[in-house]
Formats: structure tokens, sequence, C-alpha cells
């Protein structure tokens, strides 16, 4: 019943935002539109960061205009995405977490112990990686959706009502994952039972007990305040969280060079805002949990006690390849020789 219901209110949230976009035209000149750009987060969060210097290029540098639709405006991440690629709005964030489930190479972002941790690595890898921005690009195509970028939104922690320094201590723990098969795999082969949910039922299902767990980057745990219905953050380094901005094909494809050349100009100084604006944000996302709740507990694995979640780790990339077959295969193999160069160059070792 809930997919129906679902269903319905995408097609009414379609069908107005179709209506509102054919007024404009009508009513302003056909040169100018606005494009309507959906994101995962509210505004004053890291894509809503980066979304609004998305539009404040676009708007300086066009006659378009863009409306941001934060979290919960047009739905959930599953509602927006589909909205996308029916073409009512334009721009949309997707995070790999939501969309493996419909283009599985994507997973590839949620294998643990793959990204690496460091910044400056990370801001390369994403801006130069040509199994990103060729191979994987190409795999939004065939859902009617063109990539424009991805970025990081830094590390992923753990948040748990009971503290974890192995995967023992997750055994019996519901620990809330995105509805995407590898994270399934993920928190199973941590230890912990899996429990896919929508982020929207998420800290009711934390309060009332029904999971114990959940995972998220700093900021985030910070701005939804998960710590007040969790007791412990646990910094395993498993995984930093990773955004898509796409947009509709048929939309873009239809865009003139000029437009095109905005979009993409836009693109490039969001991105570069976004990776300068995460700079410090973790600590003090961390500072401003320390403040609220004092009696919160921080913990930063080792290297040892890393090493079973990373023995475990491979089991998920067993699992990845048995789901996506020769094609992730290969995703994989150019994904960590994308990130060996982007190493090599931001170390000065290549």
């Amino acid at each position: 019943m809930s997919n129906l219901v679902s269903r319905s209110r995408r097609k009414l949230v379609a069908t107005a935002l179709a209506t509102t976009t054919a007024l404009a035209l009508l009513s302003g000149s056909a040169a100018a539109a606005e494009w309507k750009y959906a994101i995962e987060e509210a505004l004053e969060e890291v894509q809503g960061v980066y979304a609004q210097k998305f539009k404040e290029h676009v708007e300086a540098n066009s006659d378009h205009t863009v409306a941001i639709f934060p979290f919960g405006t047009l739905g959930e991440s599953a509602d927006t995405t589909e909205l996308a690629q029916m073409g009512a709005i334009q721009f949309v964030d997707l995070s790999p977490g939501f969309t493996g489930s419909l283009i599985p190479e994507l997973q590839v972002f949620l294998l643990p112990y793959v990204l690496p941790e460091e910044p400056d690595i990370l801001a390369d890898f994403y801006k130069t990686s040509e199994t990103i921005n060729k191979e994987l690009a190409a795999m939004y195509e065939q859902q009617n959706l063109h990539l424009i970028d991805m970025f990081p939104e830094g590390e992923v922690v753990m948040t748990t009502k009971e503290a974890v320094k192995a995967p023992a201590d997750l055994d019996g723990v519901k620990f809330r994952v995105m509805t995407t098969p590898l994270l399934v795999e993920t928190y199973n082969a941590f230890g912990a039972t899996a429990t896919p949910l929508p982020w929207g039922e998420v800290f009711g299902a934390l309060q009332l007990n029904m999971i114990q767990g959940q995972e998220n980057p700093m900021f985030f745990v910070e701005s939804t305040k998960m710590y007040e219905v969790t007791d412990h953050i646990t910094f395993t380094g498993h995984n930093t969280f990773t955004t898509a901005v796409a947009a509709n094909k048929a939309f873009y494809d239809g865009l003139s060079e000029d437009d095109k050349a905005v979009v993409s100009a836009a693109a490039d100084a969001a991105y570069e805002h976004i990776i300068e604006y995460q700079k410090g944000l973790q600590d003090e996302a961390l500072a401003k949990i320390k403040e609220a709740k004092p009696s919160i507990t921080v913990t930063t694995l080792t290297d040892e006690e890393r090493a079973p979640f990373r023995e475990a780790a491979k089991k998920v990339r067993d699992k990845f390849v048995e789901i996506t077959g020769d094609s992730g295969k290969k995703i994989l193999e150019g994904f960590e020789a994308d990130i060996e160069a982007s190493t090599k160059r931001v170390k000065g070792d290549g």
C-alpha cells in the first residue's frame, strides 16, 4: 500500500510541477526558464551549500533561475529521483546509497575500505576519475539521467546506543542502512542486523529502539540531532559519503551549447566551493555535538581494531562482483586504478 501511495504522490507532484513550468513559459520569455533542483538534505547542509553555489553561478551567467527543493518538500530520495527521470524537475541530488538499486555498479562507492580517507586525494579522484565521469556516467544515461557531478560529503561514522570496538559489539544490533543491497551486505558482514529504512523514519525508529544504530557523515549527525537518540560515535574509517548531481537526460540534451557550458561551469564552481567548505566541518560538528551532549562518547578505532572490519569487508567486495558481474568487476578495477593515480598525483609520486 505504501508503494502505491508513494507512486500516486509522485504523479500528483509531477503534474503540479509540469503545470508550473508550462505557466512560467507562457507568462515569461521562452529563452529564460526556472530550473528545479531537489536535494536530499537541508539548505544549510552540504548538498544545500553546493546547490546554492550552483544556483548563484547559473543566475549570474544566464537568464535562467534555479529553485532549490530541500529534503522532504518533494518526498524522499526515491521520489525526487523518479521526478527527475520523469522530467518534472531538472536537477537532483541522488546518492549511490539509493541509486545503487537502479544502477548496481554505483554500489562501488559503498564498498568499505576502498575510498581513500585523505580529503585531498578524494577531491582529486572525484574530479578526474574516468571511471566516474565516463563509464558510470554512461550508466546514468540508461536511466534517463545525465551525470553532472559527484562529490564527497565527509567520512561516514557509526552512531549507536552501545559502544562499538569490534564486530562482536554489533551482534544483535539492528542497524539502519539506505535501501540498497550492498549496504545490507556490509552491515551484516560487520556483525549487525542490517535494516533498510527511508531517512524520514530513522529518528523515530531510534527513539523507539526499533533500531539501535545508523551511519552518516558527522555534519549530518549533528544537524539532524542523531546524537539525541544514540550515545556513541565511532570512527571506523570504512567509507566516505558520496553524492551525485544529475539532470533529466531529455532536458539536458535539449539545452543549447551555451546553457550546457553554464551548467558545467556552475558545477565546477560549486565543486570547488564545497570541497573548501568542508575543511574543518567534521571537527566543528563534533564540537557542537559534545557541547549539546557532554555524555556522548567518541571513539576512533586503531588500525588493529579496524582489522576485523577490513577482513569482513572482503566478503562485501565478493558480493559486489557477484551482484554486478563482469561490468562491476571492470568498474571496481578502474575505480581502484583511478584512486591510485590520484594518490600519486596529490602526493607527487607520479
